[in-house]
């Protein structure tokens, strides 16, 4: 055996930022981080490109690895491929350059404002919302960041007060505990696997609602005085600004 007869294996950085390159799939997988399933179709209209150009982009997002697909009855769905696929997507935001785009109507206004305030990222939190929690679970000592974001034992007390639970051990590789940029505010948001645990609980408890075919989400009079009793969060970091 020879030297050329050997092969390692290396990261191919290039090959997935080449998927991120084209602004089509940079804008699908944008969309994608609503956490849900989107078709084609559905994608192409957002994007404003014919569904076979769609296609031919989510194929390769699906071969590199950035998204799943899955089946409903004839209809294909696509999502990004895992909660971990998210997270980059949303740090990639926050580091990307930033280019203007006119606000040309005082919906697309609110909509911005809103979507800077509280919105999904994939299973979790995220915006100005999400990052004053994080804080507030800091200032309650609820988290420590003495070696890295971890769930102090107060925390766990107070979660579990609240019914909020993580997944059942063994069922998920997710830390319990991470963060995420946040592309809005250029700082951390709770993420990982507790992060998932109290979106589903405040969705549940009608803290937070969905908006309609966005990933924005809404604060409910019962989430800001979940939030203010909770973690004493002032109305000034509850309202959208």
């Amino acid at each position: 055996m020879t030297l050329t007869d050997v092969s390692t294996d290396e990261p191919d950085l290039a090959a997935l930022a080449g998927l991120l390159a084209d602004r089509t799939r940079a804008a699908f997988c944008l969309a994608l981080l609503d956490g849900r399933a989107w078709t084609a179709t559905e994608l192409a209209g957002f994007a404003g490109v014919s569904p076979s150009t769609a296609t031919s982009h989510l194929n390769k997002l699906v071969t590199g690895g950035l998204l799943a697909e899955e089946r409903k009855g004839r209809n294909r769905h696509v999502r990004l491929a895992d909660p971990g696929i998210a997270e980059m997507i949303e740090a990639l935001a926050a580091r990307a350059p930033r280019h203007p785009v006119p606000v040309r109507s005082l919906n697309a206004a609110r909509r911005h404002r809103d979507l800077a305030f509280a919105r999904v990222c994939y299973d979790h939190l995220a915006g100005s919302l999400a990052v004053a929690i994080t804080d507030a679970m800091t200032t309650e000592g609820l988290l420590s960041w003495e070696y890295g974001p971890t769930l102090t034992p107060a925390g766990a007390r107070r979660l579990k007060e609240l019914g909020i639970v993580d997944e059942p051990a063994g069922s998920s590789t997710r830390p319990h505990v991470r963060t995420c940029i946040d592309w809005t505010e250029q700082r951390l948001h709770l993420a990982g696997g507790i992060a998932a645990a109290i979106f589903r609980h405040a969705v549940a408890e009608k803290w937070l609602v969905h908006a309609h075919d966005t990933r924005v989400v809404r604060l409910t009079a019962d989430g800001r005085t979940a939030l203010g009793m909770h973690l004493r969060l002032p109305d000034t970091v509850l309202t959208a600004s």
